[in-house]
């Protein structure tokens, strides 16, 4: 189900636009036509990548950039935004009906700024409210000095839970590096060391024992479903605040592929996602809450953000209204259908994967059976024109940087039109490069795990077979740039 546009207006757009950008800066307007060459001529399998359509790549050039709008729909801090309220309005109104959510909050610039926007909404109703209530005090700053420094020690030691990163979680859901690490006193929950499953029974017994205050649900590198039901129970039981990343996996639940059970929407608290990956819109992050923590989410400028981006605020209206469209939900279903296929190709040819398959858009290969590191298959990959990402895998020896592990996706490619012969293709060509990847030993000052071989011919061979997967499933086809 490749992107809906219309080729010929599109080519007249791009052409003026890139004719103005060009008078100014020639250098910028070839990095746009150099980037969209890149992309038509590689085979894309980053799982958190996809390609977003004209009309909304064009709705971000406008002059809605241009206005200062702190605050929310109709309670702004400057005056005439009259137009940014009008297309926040209706991004909020796509992303509610789309995903069946009581409360959405388009403002967040990225999905740490929705993670982060979430995690102070929560801090603000469960610790900051009843803080104010007992001191009888409506705003912060009618707080006295003692009561103050009393809340912020409060807000400074609660407690989050999470998935693991080498078991498929994501550094922003409590990790040290990251600033929500820095936070929360954060504990992590793994998977089963035999099947590389979730073990509801562990979340459970891990968070009776932690007592978090946050149980994050969600990944970026787990290939498969979450039962989002058994989570608010666990959450429940232990007085938590259910919050679901769903950003690698929004384009699937808006898609109507993950459903009941296994749709966060109806069962946390809070739900953060961007708005691109699977979900095919501009770069950008999104919350949707219950009713209860509607208005401390709605703070999240000044709380966390700077001031509203218009321009992509517009351009996820765009985006959400083309996943409200019957063709999208075809397109959800084509990325499972296809990471299904790609997954049953990798492993009918030898390949192990993590969970043994998939049930999402994302499929986590160990390498380690080939005799190289992560990092050696995706530069060996990447060489032979397929783009990936080394990713951990759970309890991996060679750590998160050189990694054991492969993370590909199938969004992008879905999106060009690729169908599960393509994928299981694809599956032949990736295996072909691995097998034919052997490290080679560290020159003076370098590591053994990043250096490589790839026998003579293959990536060659690799790039010829790749160029006609992507001829016959052009990007943006009929596109011209001038």
């Amino acid at each position: 189900m490749s992107l809906p546009f219309d080729a010929a207006t599109a080519s007249s757009a791009y052409q003026a636009a890139l004719q103005v950008i060009e008078s100014v800066e020639p250098t910028v307007a070839g990095a746009i036509r150099g980037e969209l060459a890149d992309q038509r001529a590689s085979l894309k399998l980053i799982a958190s990548e996809n390609y977003a359509s004209p009309a909304t790549l064009l709705t971000m050039g406008t002059w809605l950039s241009d206005k200062y709008a702190e605050g929310t729909v109709g309670h702004r801090f400057y005056a005439a935004c009259q137009n940014i309220d009008t297309v926040e309005q209706a991004a909020a109104e796509h992303a509610k009906a789309l995903f069946g959510a009581s409360h959405a909050y388009v403002q967040p610039h990225s999905g740490i700024d929705a993670n982060l926007v979430a995690f102070w909404a929560i801090l603000a109703q469960r610790i900051e409210s009843p803080a104010l209530a007992e001191a009888g005090a409506k705003h912060v700053n009618d707080l006295t000095e003692d009561d103050w420094q009393q809340l912020r020690r409060a807000m400074g030691n609660q407690r989050a839970l999470g998935m693991s990163l080498d078991a498929g979680g994501h550094l922003t859901h409590g990790f040290r590096p990251n600033i929500s690490g820095k936070m929360f006193e954060q504990s992590s929950y793994g998977t089963d060391p035999e099947t590389g499953l979730l073990d509801y029974d562990a979340v459970r017994a891990t968070a009776r024992e932690f007592k978090p205050l946050v149980l994050i649900a969600g990944y970026s590198a787990y290939p498969r479903k979450v039962n989002f039901a058994t989570m608010r129970e666990i959450a429940d039981e232990v007085g938590a605040v259910l919050m679901v990343d769903m950003a690698h996996f929004a384009g699937l639940v808006a898609g109507k592929v993950f459903t009941g059970d296994f749709d966060p929407v109806p069962h946390a608290h809070v739900v953060t996602t961007t708005t691109h990956k699977s979900l095919r819109g501009p770069r950008g992050g999104m919350v949707l809450c219950q009713p209860e923590f509607a208005d401390s989410v709605d703070r999240g400028c000044p709380m966390v953000l700077g001031g509203p981006l218009g321009h992509v605020m517009a351009a996820k209206a765009v985006a959400l209204a083309e996943a409200r469209q019957d063709s999208f939900r075809a397109h959800a279903q084509d990325v499972a259908d296809n990471a299904v296929a790609l997954a049953e190709g990798l492993s009918r040819r030898g390949v192990r994967l993590v969970t043994g398959g998939t049930e999402n858009h994302l499929v986590l290969l160990d390498v380690s059976g080939f005799g190289i590191t992560g990092r050696q298959a995706e530069s060996a990959l990447l060489d032979s024109g397929i783009v990936t990402n080394r990713n951990a895998i759970p309890r991996d020896p060679n750590g998160a940087w050189y990694t054991s592990g492969v993370r590909i996706g199938t969004p992008a490619l879905t999106s060009r039109g690729f169908g599960t012969a393509e994928f299981d293709r694809v599956a032949e060509l990736i295996v072909d490069v691995l097998t034919a990847t052997a490290p080679t030993a560290a020159a003076s000052g370098g590591s053994s795990k990043a250096k490589y071989t790839i026998a003579d011919g293959v990536a060659e061979k690799t790039h010829t077979a790749a160029d006609e997967l992507l001829a016959a499933n052009p990007l943006y086809p009929g596109l011209d740039l001038g």
